[in-house]
């Protein structure tokens, strides 16, 4: 039996990679920073898969060299998922940058000296198509512009994809591991765990009415279920290796998503957007809009063709998606 170690398995993706990996008769590793964490993953596979006694959590924090080779060793194969995200922007760009590039470079040395098969990296749209002034539809040859103006998330998921090609790039032959990167977008869906992640935490402020009207943001949409078929399918597939995929069934207007939720019955949802200059003012007081206001106005369109020619399925489509985490999120009494 083959085994997975998957990085951060309490994050919103990577839960869906364990669950997916486990109903799939793989041997599961997983890391984690606590024991709180630990437990959530145990009681929520206990509950969404047959084949929990297949996993094994082990510590390891992606800032302390202690733990990764241990956690590493005896894998086949390596999905790391584990990266900091949050909204608003932070006082220290560092916050989000130093674990995402360090504990990447971390992981993969762990890989070359453990001789896993191939390394699944999960990185970012916001790795390919944000800091630009021009409007294009962006691809996977594509970088992010990190000078000023691009928020410390992008930044940070940038940098360290650029770290994990140059490092992988540097190995010799007999040192070399395959290795795939996916590149999503904005990841909505069900929950496994409390945890409901960053872009369901947009459905909440949506459906819940805490904002009057929607900013003028432009992003894609693709739901957690596809993104970690994704990341499988990667691990396994030869056509896959070093390639970047983006991951994405559409791009909309943050208030296309909420007229979307709206109709289907969610009536706090706004269907009018906020005037621009509206949005400055506000992003002075309120931290996460601080990570839209220099992408006002600006669509984001991606290629999709790559991924399409690659994987054999058709993705739930974002609406759906949408609709079904936000259910959810009601029926835990986030959404009123």
């Amino acid at each position: 039996m083959e085994k997975v170690l998957v990085t951060g398995g309490s994050g919103f993706i990577a839960l869906h990679c364990v669950q997916q990996l486990l109903d799939k008769g793989y041997e599961v590793k997983s890391t984690v920073r606590s024991e709180s964490k630990k437990q959530e993953i145990l009681d929520s596979m206990s509950k969404n898969s047959s084949n929990s006694n297949n996993l094994e959590i082990v510590m390891a924090d992606l800032l302390k060299d202690e733990g990764w080779n241990e956690a590493v060793e005896g894998c086949d194969y390596v999905l790391h998922v584990a990266s900091p995200f949050i909204l608003e922007v932070p006082s220290d760009e560092n916050v989000l940058i130093k674990p995402a590039v360090e504990g990447t470079l971390r992981v993969l040395k762990a890989c070359k000296t453990n001789k896993v098969k191939k390394v699944v990296l999960t990185s970012s749209v916001a790795a390919v198509a944000y800091g630009h002034k021009e409007q294009k539809v962006f691809d996977e040859n594509d970088w992010s512009n990190t000078g000023p103006g691009i928020t410390p998330y992008a930044k940070s998921k940038t940098l360290a994809e650029k770290a994990a090609w140059d490092y992988v790039n540097t190995l010799s032959d007999d040192e070399k591991f395959d290795f795939t990167v996916i590149n999503p977008v904005a990841v909505t869906g069900p929950m496994l765990t409390s945890d409901i992640g960053t872009s369901n935490d947009l459905l909440v402020k949506l459906a819940g009415g805490s904002i009057p009207a929607c900013p003028r943001t432009h992003m894609g949409f693709v739901d957690v279920r596809d993104v970690a078929k994704a990341h499988i399918f990667s691990m396994k597939s030869a056509a896959t290796n070093n390639e970047r995929i983006i991951v994405s069934d559409k791009e909309m207007f943050f208030v296309e998503m909420s007229r979307v939720l709206n109709t289907a019955g969610f009536k706090k949802a706004p269907t009018r957007e906020m005037p621009n200059l509206l949005v400055r003012i506000m992003s002075l007081f309120i931290k996460e809009l601080g990570g839209v206001v220099n992408s006002l106005g600006k669509e984001v369109n991606t290629d999709k063709s790559k991924a399409k020619a690659l994987f054999d399925w058709e993705y739930i489509s974002a609406e759906d998606s949408a609709i079904e985490a936000t259910e959810q999120l009601v029926s835990m009494g986030l959404v009123k």
